[in-house]
């Protein structure tokens, strides 16, 4: 690497020391790449670079250099493109300055930057076809289109080449910006007869080791007839445009001539390609030749444009020329200020000239727009001075009294020499601080912290806070590591802490199993100066956690052999096998292990000692006894969640050796076929014992169904009527019948499914109705009773208002006439049964049953004429649970204050309101036996 070093020292009359140094490096350097040793260069202490701060600064360029302030170098920090960087400018520079605090210094530092051969030519096209007349003269030129190279000097474009020579040459000349004007020149007439189209290979080459190139295909296709080329009327055509031009500014016409005529003398007009995109600044019209302005145009990047213009005829022939457009300056930058360095607060007792601030001022417009002058605001203690081009100082001018003003805000000011003038401001504001004199102090005495183990790197395990008595910078606290070493590692590689919010975190993940704890300390150290400091002692406690499985340290597992413990047949029970030996690094409850059989051949043989993990027989062994004998045993620790690892003990139960080996043989191999039997074999049995168990409750479940329809349905041809229930009570206390009798009758056409229950007296059934509810009764009857009747239900609901007998459907005399509106089930009863007509159908009923019990055979139960042939009895419920009045929702009960009122109130509710329309309903469906027991289990009376 080639370098160069131009050191100046200039001592001012200010406290800040200046100096220049000028360096040169190649571009592309990698990152971290030495650049120079800058305090040696300098002649500065390494020490001092520390204790000044020494920083870069690098003005609007972005940070390519890095100063290292330990080795006091200057670094790559990132690679340097010089064609990204500058350009076409040359020469390309860095201009960098590092600034020291206490006292503040300022240096100029300068790196020129080379250019490498690392862009090869290239054409913006890859293609490029000419048509040419066959009678096109000798000595025709054609503008081929330039390549473009990035590098510049000798990694430059150098050369062109043209291949095959046999029609066309090449003629380069040289321009003034130093580029080079390519034609291919016609040496040998065309015949369009011999040769339709000519391929060219057109190359570029620059000067670089090793050297690059880019290459264009070239077709030329020949045409008839156009022997006259476009001439423009100069060669070198001028003009000026001020920068900021609005888009469409009219840049300059050019014109060209063509002395053939049609369609060969039309003239179409083209911007050449270069090494600038000038086509996205200007557009040329292809007719007329003007060229306007469609970019923007900013005199501070470029002052000068060259545009090489192409006009060519239908026939392929054309001329070029170079326009020259001189960019005007305005003055449209105000001067831009940055703040280089400036100090936040100052000592009361600092002396005078002491440099507060450094500003860089720097106005990109040129001549008198560009000159920049500075001042300050009055009545301060304070002024600015220019202590080289661009920079300036701002310094204290006499002594400071904090308790006079304790804050101050300086306005800078900026302003340029145009007309008219701009400039630009910033303010600065400046606390007056206290000395420096409380160190900080940390919230406790000492610190101490748990962190479970296996953590993730960058974990914040707490936090240690001290506080500063004093005011502002001096207060500001800044957490340092204090060096030291945990087992001869420094500690910086276990934890690392925050230098702002004192937060330590973990730099590593720790293993509980390597180091349980450790000590450091933390420094708290403030921004005064000198600056005051304490420490405080920090111990980390690391806890464990699960994190290791048991490790089996016997029996050892081998892969190549089968190694077995033998057994004797004469074992008695209790005979100790073997012991499974096994470890866990872990601590505590982690390291608990429990020994646990998984999987044996035969589980009655062996046991496994939970705590102590011996293997021991449970019964005497047998000749039975299979010889080979394989065991599963897993080790599990107590951690949450709990590890484990498993071991295969291999026992022999036999007496000699000669028998255990012929038996182990061939153990390994009938290891997979023998699991792969057992798990299809269970497989198998799970499915059979599935299908069974299904097919069994299928069949079960049939059985209970029809066996359910065999008591539910009863199949019967005759019409059924619906009876009134023979149980009745007489609630008004007029009845002569001391008890109620119930009963169930059940009779078909087939006599063998008849059936027939009698009851005893009911009147200790009688429901009472409870006065605080009016929807559900009371059973006032034994345990005994509900046993009796397995289908009564515990609590029955009122039947609904809708339900109704009809006329013809009650017993008694009351029964023989009904009009249409009761034949329809909508109205209520026009004359209530009387009492004798009540008794009268209870006494007929029970009649009729004792009949039907001595008479019972096949056919039809022996009813009186009263109720046959139009009622059959099917099946009559039990109402010894509730009593309830059809169409109502009251209950009848048996207490004599209670009777009267709830006769009547039963009577109001069976009839329907006064108003309501008596619309007949069509006659509902005729109840099945099913149905018909159901329903009148839920009919009271």
């Amino acid at each position: 690497m080639r370098r160069q070093v131009l050191l100046f020292i200039l001592v001012l009359p200010l406290a800040a020391v200046l100096g220049q140094a000028s360096y040169s490096i190649p571009e592309e350097m990698e990152k971290g790449s030495l650049v120079c040793n800058l305090a040696q260069d300098l002649g500065l202490d390494v020490k001092r670079l520390k204790s000044g701060k020494a920083r870069i600064h690098s003005g609007d360029s972005a940070e390519y250099i890095e100063l290292n302030r330990e080795r006091g170098v200057l670094l790559i920090k990132q690679r340097i493109d010089r064609e990204t960087l500058c350009g076409e400018t040359t020469p390309c520079a860095l201009h960098l300055q590092m600034i020291l605090e206490n006292p503040i210094e300022l240096f100029r530092i300068t790196i020129e930057i080379t250019d490498i051969n690392d862009n090869a030519p290239s054409f913006a096209s890859t293609e490029k076809h000419f048509e040419i007349s066959e009678s096109a003269v000798i000595g025709s030129k054609f503008v081929l289109e330039k390549a473009i190279d990035a590098d510049i000097g000798t990694n430059d474009l150098q050369s062109y080449s043209l291949k095959p020579t046999l029609n066309f040459a090449l003629k380069l000349e040289n321009q003034a910006d130093g580029s080079k004007k390519v034609e291919m020149v016609l040496q040998k007439p065309l015949d369009r007869e011999q040769q339709e189209k000519i391929s060219l290979l057109f190359t570029a080459v620059d000067g670089g080791q090793p050297r690059m190139s880019g290459t264009m295909q070239i077709t030329v296709n020949v045409l008839d007839a156009n022997d006259n080329a476009p001439i423009f009327t100069k060669p070198l055509y001028k003009a000026t445009l001020t920068e900021n031009s609005p888009k469409g500014t009219s840049v300059i016409t050019v014109r060209a001539s063509d002395k053939d005529g049609g369609s060969n003398a039309e003239i179409s007009y083209a911007i050449s390609n270069s090494k600038r995109r000038l086509s996205d600044l200007f557009q040329i019209d292809r007719k007329t030749g003007e060229v306007i302005l469609i970019g923007e145009i900013d005199y501070e990047k470029t002052k000068l444009f060259q545009i090489d213009i192409e006009a060519s005829d239908n026939g392929g022939l054309s001329d070029s020329s170079k326009i020259l457009v001189d960019i005007t300056d305005i003055n449209d930058n105000s001067p831009q200020m940055k703040i280089l360095s400036k100090s936040d607060s100052i000592l009361e007792d600092s002396p005078e000239s002491t440099v507060i601030a450094v500003l860089s001022v720097n106005d990109p417009d040129s001549e008198r727009n560009g000159e920049a002058k500075c001042n300050i605001n009055n009545d301060i203690p304070f002024k600015i001075q220019n202590t080289m081009n661009g920079f300036y100082s701002l310094v204290t001018e006499i002594a400071l009294d904090r308790e006079a003003s304790s804050q101050y805000n300086i306005s800078v000011t900026c302003s340029d020499e145009g007309v008219p003038s701009l400039s630009s401001s910033v303010t600065l504001t400046l606390q007056i601080s206290d000395v420096n004199d409380n160190a900080p102090v940390f919230e406790r005495g000492s610190y101490e912290a748990y962190i479970v183990e296996n953590n993730t790197p960058g974990l914040s395990i707490f936090t240690v806070r001290a506080r500063d008595a004093d005011w502002n910078q001096n207060a500001r606290v800044s957490y340092i590591l204090e060096d030291s070493s945990v087992n001869g590692v420094p500690v910086s590689s276990y934890v690392s802490v925050s230098a702002d919010s004192g937060v330590i975190h973990a730099v590593r993940s720790f293993d509980y199993e390597q180091i349980k704890d450790f000590h450091f300390r933390v420094k708290a150290q403030d921004g005064g100066s000198p600056p005051l400091s304490s420490n405080v002692s920090v111990k980390i406690m690391i806890q464990d956690q699960n994190d290791n499985p048991p490790q089996v340290l016997y029996p050892v597992q081998t892969g190549g052999s089968v190694v077995a413990e033998m057994v004797p047949r004469s074992a008695d029970v209790g005979y100790l096998v073997t012991k499974v030996v096994a470890v866990d690094v872990d601590s505590g409850q982690n390291a608990w292990l429990s020994y646990k059989l998984q999987k044996a051949t035969d589980r009655a043989l062996f046991e496994v000692g939970l705590q102590n993990g011996e293997i021991r027989t449970i019964r005497q062994v047998t000749d039975k006894d299979a010889v080979k004998q394989r065991l599963t045993v897993i080790v599990e620790d107590n951690g949450q969640p709990s590890r484990s690892a498993t071991v295969i003990v291999n026992v022999a139960v036999a007496d000699s050796f000669p028998e255990v080996l012929s038996e182990f043989t061939d153990f390994p191999h009938d290891k997979e076929y023998n699991d792969n039997l057992t798990f299809y074999l269970v497989l198998a049995l799970a499915v059979v014992s599935f299908l069974f168990i299904t097919c069994l409750v299928v069949i079960i479940s049939v059985k209970i169904y029809r066996w359910r329809q065999s008591r539910v349905l009863y199949h019967s041809s005759l019409p059924v009527i619906p009876y009134y229930p023979p149980r009745y009570s007489d609630t008004l206390g007029t009845g002569t019948l001391p008890h109620v009798y119930n009963y169930e009758v059940c009779r078909t056409t087939d006599s063998r499914r008849s059936d027939c229950k009698f009851g005893g007296a009911g009147s200790q059934n009688v429901l009472i109705m409870d006065p605080s509810s009016t929807g559900t009764m009371q059973r006032m009857q034994s345990e005994k009773s509900i046993l009796d009747e397995p289908d009564s239900p515990l609590e029955q609901k009122p039947p609904n208002n809708d339900w109704r007998f009809t006329q013809g459907q009650r017993p008694g005399p009351s029964g023989a006439t009904g009009g249409p509106e009761v034949a329809m089930g909508t109205g209520p009863w026009p004359q209530p049964p009387t009492e004798a007509e009540q008794l009268q159908a209870l006494m007929a009923a029970a009649n009729e049953v004792s009949e039907a019990t001595a008479t019972l055979g096949p056919g039809t139960m022996g009813l009186s004429t009263r109720y046959s042939p139009q009622f059959t009895l099917q099946h009559v419920p039990d109402y010894r649970q509730n009593v309830y009045i059809p169409g109502s929702t009251a209950t009848l009960t048996s207490n004599p204050q209670q009777q009267q009122a709830t006769a009547q109130q039963a009577t109001q509710q069976a009839l329907p309101p006064p108003q309501a329309s008596a619309q007949p309903e069509p006659p509902k469906a005729a109840q099945t036996p099913a149905s018909k027991k159901k329903s009148t289990k839920k009919e009271k009376k």
